[in-house]
């Protein structure tokens, strides 16, 4: 599997031990703060490379320490940054995310250098070979754009995927809409696929996104999996429990997921079975800090994803 992450990267910093936020200007110890790779497009790259398939990362950092930092933790997970380009008049897109004792992960967040990534920074010659595009964050470049994108990248034969990151609203997916018909996957949660069709059903819900253009859709849902649609046919995928304790960060889960349900398809698995592997990975990446904590690999998730 040969794949190009093509969008938003951001650098994230996490905090543990956060209950509450200090008063004034006073300080408060915490357990650990930690920088991980993240993103639609930075996040999922990072897993997939741990779930041992070729990727190339292609969006815009800064030319600043941030960006140097995410292009280290990327590249020392195998990923290929060669195509992220470096715009000095913007920051690296980045984030502050305390983390409460439950997993809560309220979040301060720079849009940066994303807000600034066209396709004029995108060299397509050098995705000759490329088996698969995941497209993270389509409404930066916008649907007529991110339509373009996706379906060149069909016509070069590959597969295409799209995980929105904005809050779901009827107005993003108007914005988006140019993109659904050249998506193969679309990989939204829960609260996207309500807030994108005004539909309290989540099968309805995306059943509507399906009739507007996408392939399949795969929703996570939290605690309770993943709900996996096409036309023909609605799969509920179970998540997998953590023990007591086991609960760290949910950060990065959804990219976790979407890593492992597309390594999942290019092992020649179903949707339905490709989401019990991207529920087995986003369980590994929620009992560590950040996508890239622990030593979690495809054997241990496939382990994981055996299990009934």
């Amino acid at each position: 599997m040969k794949v190009a992450c093509v969008g938003v990267h951001v650098l994230d910093t996490h905090v543990i031990g956060i209950e509450t936020i200090p008063a004034g200007s006073d300080g408060q110890l915490v357990e650990t703060i930690r920088t991980s790779a993240a993103g639609t497009a930075g996040g999922t790259a990072l897993v997939l490379a741990r779930l041992g398939a070729e990727v190339t990362s292609y969006g815009a950092l800064g030319q600043d320490p941030l960006g140097d930092v995410l292009l280290a933790l990327l590249g020392r997970e195998g990923v290929d940054t060669s195509g992220l380009v470096r715009k000095a008049e913007h920051q690296t897109s980045a984030s502050v995310i305390p983390v409460r004792p439950n997993g809560d992960r309220p979040a301060w967040h720079c849009i940066g250098a994303n807000g600034a990534f066209t396709l004029d920074d995108l060299d397509r010659s050098a995705l000759a070979g490329t088996t698969h595009l995941h497209l993270g964050g389509p409404e930066f470049l916008g649907g007529p754009a991110a339509g373009e994108l996706l379906a060149w990248a069909r016509e070069q034969g590959m597969t295409t995927s799209v995980d929105v990151l904005a809050p779901g609203d009827p107005d993003l997916l108007a914005w988006i809409a140019d993109a659904l018909p050249h998506t193969d996957y679309l990989l939204p949660n829960d609260e996207q696929v309500r807030g994108f069709t005004g539909e309290d059903g989540l099968a309805t819900g995306a059943r509507a996104l399906v009739a507007a253009g996408a392939g399949c859709v795969a929703v996570t849902q939290g605690a309770r999996g993943a709900l996996v649609v096409t036309a023909d046919d609605v799969a509920e995928v179970p998540a997998y429990a953590l023990g007591e304790g086991e609960l760290v960060d949910t950060t990065g889960c959804g990219d976790a997921f979407s890593a492992g349900f597309l390594r999942g398809l290019s092992l020649g698995r179903t949707p339905a079975d490709a989401a019990r592997l991207g529920c087995a990975t986003a369980h590994q990446v929620a009992r560590g800090l950040g996508t890239d904590a622990g030593d979690y690999s495809l054997s241990s998730v496939e382990e994981l994803a055996s299990r009934t």
